[in-house]
């Protein structure tokens, strides 16, 4: 269940070696790993005002999750990037954008509750306080998790397609 993609048969492949396949990866993959996350943190910085800028006002404080989740949504990103950029050996063949949802809900964990327009606009601002708040943590802990998913389906999926030819 795990090691399958949709339309992929890659059989099952464990957490540890699908993040095996990283280690041989050449410096073009690694650059595009560093570049591809720290435009991350940057881009999610901005608007969350993780980033401190007269751009925005953030309404609410930073609290201290807020970073571990951003810096590892970064990690995540950039490692995800870099499995779109075809070896030296391999053919140039990028999908679509898989890793959209980890990412947006990534933004959504650590941006300021009552700076959301779209939350204060379903919840008004007491709701955002009370209800959204909460749940941020959670969602930063689900944007791992379909980052680190999006990762490893796109790890295994490359180990079995090299083995195949």
């Amino acid at each position: 269940m795990w090691g399958r993609g949709v339309g992929h048969n890659i059989g099952y492949t464990g957490p540890v070696e699908a993040l095996a396949g990283i280690g041989g990866w050449g410096r073009r993959r690694y650059l595009v790993a560093l570049v591809a996350g720290l435009g991350w943190l940057f881009l999610s910085g901005l608007p969350t005002e993780m980033l401190d800028t007269p751009l925005f006002v953030r309404m609410t404080p930073v609290r201290w999750w807020d970073y571990p989740f951003w810096v590892a949504g970064a990690a995540l990103v950039g490692l995800l990037a870099a499995t779109y950029v075809a070896a030296p050996e391999e053919p140039d063949g990028a999908q679509g954008g898989k890793f959209f949802g980890g990412g947006l809900l990534s933004v959504f964990a650590i941006g300021c509750p009552v700076c959301n327009k779209l939350v204060v606009l379903a919840l008004g601002t007491g709701g955002a306080l009370s209800y959204f708040a909460p749940i941020q943590p959670l969602l930063g802990f689900l944007s791992l998790v379909l980052l680190g998913y999006a990762l490893r389906v796109r790890l295994a999926a490359e180990r079995s397609c090299r083995a195949a030819s």
